[in-house]
């Protein structure tokens, strides 16, 4: 019989399809003094990648500019039965050139507010894209988990 971590593993389309639907980033990085930084982002999902844009003055850009390190995590459910979650370990790209941000901030406003339909909310992003870094997480290592494939047993 397969282990229960073996019978909880998401497939890779799974886990993608779960990656696409997610709402929040948890975006863990390493500070000066070893200690966690973590923080909640919204992402997208590109080309297979988690991405996310962020202040590129922010501490976990200064954190990874250091140390690429992290770990990223999406998980929902409120009941163990419906516990599901991706969690990627890896390294950070950043990328910081304007005409490489925008279009990521383009899609983030897409996802969570509704595409960019006028010159007014494209001015806005592109305001913010001059502030902002961009996030490519290179997956290393990457565990899930569906407890829903458990059929309600432990």
């Amino acid at each position: 019989m397969p282990s229960k971590r073996d019978q909880i593993k998401m497939t890779d389309e799974e886990a993608q399809a779960f990656l696409e639907h997610g709402r929040d980033l948890h975006v863990a990085s390493i500070n000066a003094d070893g200690t966690p930084h973590l923080v909640t982002m919204w992402y997208i999902v590109d080309n297979g990648e988690v991405a996310f844009w962020t202040f590129a003055k922010s501490q976990k850009v200064v954190n990874l500019r250091r140390d690429p390190r992290l770990t990223v995590l999406v998980a929902t459910g409120d009941t163990y039965e419906e516990l599901k979650g991706v969690s990627i370990t890896g390294r950070a790209e950043i990328i910081e050139d304007f005409d490489d941000v925008l279009p990521y901030g383009l899609r983030v406003q897409q996802r969570y507010w509704g595409i960019a339909d006028n010159d007014l909310v494209r001015e806005a992003v592109a305001a913010q894209a001059r502030k902002r870094a961009v996030i490519v997480v290179k997956p290393e290592k990457v565990v899930t988990w569906d407890h829903s494939k458990l059929g309600g047993t432990y």
